[in-house]
């Protein structure tokens, strides 16, 4: 059996926050080297602030300043930082209760090594040499009879006041199964590549390995055709972050003839508006040269000029 394939995959977006005005004046606090926690109905201090009482669940206003400097309550080590952490080398995730306040909070604490980290060790603020009125803006924790240490990257800034930009990224290494691997060798060749049922007939593109209805493994490959149908489409008309398409165009449900399961893809060689239900369309294949393990092969789909297929042809594959 040939062997799967596999590739890495990497997914990332900014994840941006709108603040509020307790968690907006706590991170405005932070820009200017300050911190500021709220008191709760008990007298209790909550550093970071909260918006509503844990105790009663009115909305908390009476800011408190705390220190900069703290005790850790409780700490891991973190021997490989990840990507996007405080720290590239090795630090201490703990919960630091600053002086004046009465939770702790979660923080990195550049210590060198795990031996100098303890509970009940005093630290103090690294603040960040950039503030921007972020939660970064304090870059770690460090002993507090420590030296600054060396500046920390500066945190992600927004275009205004009461907004945290917070990237997140993921990479790993996706694996296809090994009938999707079939079938991605079959769109590098300009082949279009599914699998029938053995019991109910049904032709599955791409290949599932089973028939999700009846169970059964779906070992019979078919070459389909690169013509279809659309059964059901949308015309997209908000722009983006990233779209290679100025709209309007249409992201449309195409059923190979030949196939039962529809597939997502672009319809384009017309007007939005002429885009329907039924309407014949051929794969407008890239050129050879551009082609690779991935249905991006196909650039879009556009229309035939035929007539359209019957409604009762394709009901019951919507």
């Amino acid at each position: 059996m040939a062997t799967v394939l596999s590739a890495p995959l990497d997914v990332g977006f900014d994840y941006t926050r709108s603040l509020g005005p307790v968690l907006g004046r706590f991170v405005q606090g932070l820009r200017e080297r300050r911190i500021e926690g709220v008191r709760g109905s008990d007298g209790r201090v909550h550093v970071p602030p909260v918006e509503y009482d844990p105790v009663t669940a009115e909305p908390l206003t009476e800011f408190v300043p705390v220190g900069t400097e703290g005790t850790v309550l409780s700490w891991s080590w973190m021997a490989e930082p990840l990507e996007g952490q405080p720290l590239q080398r090795p630090f201490a995730w703990a919960l630091v209760k600053l002086d004046g306040a009465d939770t702790a909070m979660l923080h990195a604490v550049d210590a060198g090594s795990p031996d100098r980290v303890h509970t009940g060790l005093r630290v103090r603020v690294r603040w960040a040499d950039e503030r921007v009125g972020h939660i970064r803006d304090i870059a770690y924790f460090v002993p507090a009879d420590a030296p600054d240490g060396t500046a920390p990257e500066p945190p992600p800034a927004a275009d205004r006041d009461g907004i945290m930009i917070t990237p997140v990224h993921l990479h790993y290494e996706h694996s296809a199964s090994p009938e999707e691997s079939l079938y991605l060798r079959g769109l590098a060749e300009g082949r279009l590549i599914g699998q029938r049922c053995p019991a109910c007939g049904k032709v599955y593109i791409p290949p599932r390995g089973a028939c999700p209805v009846d169970g059964v493994p779906t070992a019979e490959e078919v070459e389909l055709p690169d013509t279809g149908i659309v059964t059901t489409f949308c015309i997209v008309n908000v722009p983006f972050l990233g779209q290679r398409i100025k709209p309007p165009y249409v992201a449309a449900y195409i059923l190979l003839d030949g196939a039962d399961i529809a597939f997502l893809h672009l319809v384009l060689g017309c007007d939005a508006s002429e885009v329907r239900m039924g309407m014949r369309v051929r794969a407008a294949w890239k050129p050879r040269d551009q082609w690779w393990t991935s249905l991006e092969n196909i650039d879009h789909f556009e229309p035939t000029g035929e007539p359209d297929a019957p409604y009762e042809s394709f009901a019951h594959h919507l």
